[in-house]
């Protein structure tokens, strides 16, 4: 017999701590599925700031670097300046890339450091609590939003990924989402692309991706996977924002 879908040998064997519908694990897969057949598993680098993916390093089988909450990309740019033969990524949140990290972020894509981010919207701080995040949509009921977020107060979600596709120093930026397998399929193909970006070395490449938070959105898998096309997909549409790198995608 066949076997025609097995581990990615860039995924450790260990069992995710990851909440039941939970996008990240999803997005691990995936990713080290990009690794294994781009062939960089040897001078791959990830860098985890804390957040739900804190603890990647128990399942990616690369090297990783932990950094402070939000240093991120600070983190890689050193380690990509100091070895510049590696393929060095960031793995990030929205409360860490696009709240506490926004001007590390920022600043690295404006110099065009030669870099992968992946980042992760769930609309919330998933990791501590449930509380409002950058990216929670208005009217969103969080722990620290209880009757939900107001816009007069707390002002409008941020479109981190759109502010930063504006920037010189930035090749390809790619919002997807992981709640349906023709949504899955997309998100690999542009995290090959993001890695792809930086092996030419075009510049800095991001991709955001929508992931269902069940246990902080306070519904079931089914329930969340649904909100993230009714709702969140409506405030941050799906799509390429940003590609100079002068290829095409390949199906």
């Amino acid at each position: 017999m066949k076997l025609v879908y097995s581990r990615p040998k860039s995924l450790k064997r260990a069992v995710f701590h990851y909440c039941p519908g939970c996008g990240h694990s999803v997005v691990h897969r995936i990713t080290c599925e990009v690794i294994d057949e781009l062939g960089i598993q040897d001078r791959a680098i990830g860098v985890p700031p804390p957040g739900c993916a804190v603890f990647a390093y128990y399942y990616f089988d690369v090297d990783m670097v932990e950094s402070a909450h939000g240093r991120g990309a600070a983190v890689a740019t050193g380690i990509k300046r100091a070895s510049p033969g590696n393929i060095v990524f960031t793995y990030q949140g929205d409360g860490d890339l696009a709240a506490i990290g926004t001007g590390e972020t920022i600043h690295a894509a404006n110099r065009g450091e030669q870099i992968t981010a992946i980042f992760i919207n769930n609309a919330v701080y998933g990791m501590t609590g449930g509380q409002m995040a950058p990216t929670t949509p208005v009217g969103m009921l969080t722990t620290t939003t209880p009757y939900g977020r107001d816009k007069q107060i707390e002002g409008y979600p941020i479109k981190i990924s759109n502010m930063i596709a504006m920037l010189d120093g930035v090749a390809y930026v790619e919002r997807v989402a992981v709640n349906s397998p023709v949504n899955i399929r997309k998100a690999k193909k542009a995290i090959r692309k993001a890695f792809q970006t930086q092996i030419d070395g075009l510049g800095y490449a991001l991709v955001e991706v929508l992931s269902p938070c069940p246990t902080n959105w306070k519904m079931t898998p089914l329930e969340s996977w649904q909100w993230v096309d009714n709702e969140m997909a409506k405030i941050f549409p799906l799509g390429v924002i940003k590609d100079i790198t002068g290829k095409k995608d390949a199906d």
